[in-house]
């Protein structure tokens, strides 16, 4: 079968700034992450909040969309990937999309980069 590129979005999170903004907005995380998510290091949180970034320019914002709609998980090999719900979940059956995701973090930024392919 062969797929087309839908579209490609890329996120960078500077780490201080971000760290700062949960400090100032401590409510902003749990708007943000799962549980799950919520519970990481910052450096993997902000490389989770760059990968939903990246993951709604690649779609083109899913109307009704929630942050929480778009988790990221790793598998045991320390993978990243995609577990949708809600709307994102609805937009990528609606597409048949497949996701490409790499997270990175160093010591002062987070970079995600997601790409989107459906049936051409």
């Amino acid at each position: 079968m062969s797929a087309r590129i839908h579209g490609i979005g890329v996120d960078v999170v500077d780490l201080a700034r971000f760290a700062r903004t949960l400090e100032r907005t401590p409510e902003l995380g749990s708007r943000l992450f799962t549980a799950a998510e919520a519970a990481l290091s910052l450096e993997s949180r902000a490389a989770r909040f760059a990968a939903k970034e990246a993951f709604v320019k690649a779609l083109r914002t899913p109307a009704g969309m929630s942050w929480q709609d778009v988790e990221v998980v790793t598998d045991a090999a320390g993978a990243p990937s995609f577990r949708l719900h809600g709307a994102a979940e609805r937009r990528v059956a609606e597409l048949a999309a497949t996701l490409h995701l790499s997270l990175s973090h160093d010591t002062s930024v987070a970079t995600a980069f997601v790409v989107a392919e459906v049936p051409a």
